[in-house]
């Protein structure tokens, strides 16, 4: 059975929101919960523009890399932009390769291969950019932890300058020409949760001079990376969403025209959910499966035959990484139950030949879905193994892959997330020393699955004007989820049906109220009987089904009264 965490109840501040803002006490009550304690804060959140946007020069050495930018575009200087192989990285380099063309400056751009040149600068792009006769290098979403290679590229006349928005290690910088990443200790920029794309939409901004307003015609791809990178839905992220994706519903980029079309989202009011689920994958298939250059080739076509033709060989590529994942998912599936010992570890470490490198993170990210234990899947290549891993609230899987690392040949990563190298022949050693570390720093009260709930309510004030009202807080994403809402004593009205693969679909009750509630996935769900009550965790939507409009509550979990 799941932990079930209502967030506690400020009456009084819930209802100052309510009447300030004008708002039902439940839309007071969901700003409160997501930390938002200040009236001024409250109004932004909700009512926020693109003029509450920051100026891009607040950013550390912004003022002096758009100087080095515009000498090399004065002295008509090789310039390569170079970026990460998914959807931030990708739709960053997209972004200044459009800006720099409409200045009149063309650029060279560089996606490494996931496959065989892994993340972030390498040395055989710097060697290529000095053979191209380039003078300066733009890295976008990556550089950050690039020594070596900043080194590299300083022995052979190359400038460097580096915009990242990953975490930065203050004592071991490249030495760059400059740095503009958010998260240098010395840099004031309010906001620190930008993604790559949003931190190259600053150094747009900067170049075209706008400190007090936002180049709105290139929206549509920050709003596709910044969704994609799964970083926080606050601040100046919640508000390049909101305008990007206006900007995407009418874009006039013929590549994402036509992967809209091929998403089968042509006619749809495009949302978060959207951008996550169907455009994202498309893009990142390419980069999963070894070159992400094809992606960007469609970002930046202006032809519909091209981009048309782009978008159905992306659309295919992702039909075939999902067959592949769920092929993966399957088997990783088979080993946990066959060789896992769910009564001596806590940390899930399985590895395989033949399994294809760029899907293992998903396959991780698959089975602690299902055992809610930390994941490590690792994909052997000879006596090679690269591995992805995905942790749960509260275990911090860096730190754990770090006391391990005499196993590793590298690592990185963050609490949630790592990636690993590792011989073949220190597998079960590192399965041993991540597992006592796990008796020691995992809780096994973590290993229960916790549902977050905002707020136990009536189900019968459910109506189509507090749904509208809840969709103020869009777009939803992390550090702004969707409302995840609880009531109790509900009855069936009628029996419950399966739909789709695993579904079910049932008409729940409460106080003479009935609304149909569905979930896509019943596993680990309690399905109650027409004589049971029961209480019910769930997301409401306004859904719409062949012009008709409904309430439908997506169920989060259910408990059956005893």
């Amino acid at each position: 059975m799941k932990h079930w965490i209502v967030k506690p109840t400020y009456k009084e501040l819930t209802l100052k929101f309510s009447k300030a803002l004008d708002v039902h006490p439940l839309i007071s009550k969901l700003l409160i919960n997501r930390g938002i304690i200040d009236l001024q804060q409250a109004d932004t959140f909700l009512y926020g523009d693109l003029t509450h946007c920051y100026d891009p020069f607040i950013m550390k050495d912004m003022e002096k890399t758009v100087l080095r930018i515009k000498q090399a575009f004065s002295k008509k200087e090789n310039i390569l932009v170079y970026g990460d192989y998914d959807v931030d990285g990708v739709s960053s380099v997209a972004l200044i390769s459009k800006a720099f063309k409409k200045l009149g400056i063309d650029v060279f751009t560089y996606i490494p291969n996931r496959i065989d040149e892994g993340y972030g600068l390498n040395e055989d792009a710097v060697r290529f950019a000095k053979k191209r006769n380039i003078s300066l290098i733009i890295t976008v979403d990556c550089g950050i932890s690039g020594v070596k290679e900043v080194d590299l590229a300083n022995s052979l006349g190359i400038d460097v300058i580096i915009t990242d928005h990953h975490e930065v290690d203050e004592e071991n910088l490249p030495k760059a020409y400059a740095i503009i990443d958010p998260h240098q200790k010395t840099c004031n920029y309010p906001f620190k949760g930008l993604a790559g794309v949003g931190v190259a939409f600053k150094l747009v901004q900067a170049i075209l001079n706008k400190r007090d307003s936002v180049p709105t015609e290139y929206l549509d791809l920050v709003a596709l990376g910044t969704v994609a990178d799964i970083v926080p839905q606050i601040s100046e992220n919640r508000i390049f969403t909101k305008y990007g994706l206006e900007r995407l519903q009418q874009t006039d980029s013929m590549g994402l025209r036509a992967l809209i079309d091929l998403a089968g989202l042509k006619d749809k009011t495009l949302d978060a959910q959207h951008i996550g689920f169907g455009l994202g994958p498309r893009i990142n298939a390419m980069g999963r499966m070894g070159a992400a250059d094809k992606a960007l080739e469609l970002l930046l076509s202006e032809d519909w035959d091209e981009a048309y033709k782009l978008a159905k060989m992306l659309n295919e590529e992702n039909a075939r990484r999902q067959k592949i994942e769920a092929d993966i998912t399957t088997q990783a599936k088979e080993i946990v139950e066959r060789e896992f010992d769910f009564k001596k570890d806590m940390v899930i470490v399985i590895e395989e030949d033949k399994w294809h490198s760029g899907v293992i993170g998903i396959v991780a990210s698959r089975l602690v879905d299902k055992y809610h234990r930390p994941s490590i899947v690792i994909a052997l290549d000879k006596d090679n193994g690269k591995g992805s891993g995905r942790s749960i609230p509260g275990f911090d899987l860096f730190k754990a892959i770090s006391h391990c690392k005499d196993t590793l040949e590298g690592y990185g990563g963050h609490e949630m997330a790592c990636g690993i190298n590792i011989n073949i022949v220190n597998i079960e050693q590192f399965k041993k020393q991540i597992n006592e570390y796990a008796k020691n720093n995992l809780d096994k009260k973590m290993l229960i699955p916790r549902v977050d709930i905002d707020a136990c309510i009536d189900m019968s004030i459910i109506s189509k004007e507090l749904i509208q009202q809840l969709d103020m807080l869009k777009p939803f994403g992390p550090g702004n989820r969707k409302p995840v809402l609880a009531s109790k004593a509900l009855s069936l009205q009628v029996d419950s049906k399966a739909v789709g693969k695993n579904g079910i679909k049932m008409w729940v009750k409460s106080r003479g109220a009935s609304y149909e509630a569905i979930c896509f996935n019943k596993d680990n769900i309690s399905i109650p009987g027409m004589r049971e009550a029961f209480d019910m965790v769930y997301t409401p939507s306004i859904n719409t089904w062949q012009g008709l409009e409904s309430i439908q509550l997506e169920i989060k979990d259910i408990r059956v009264h005893v």
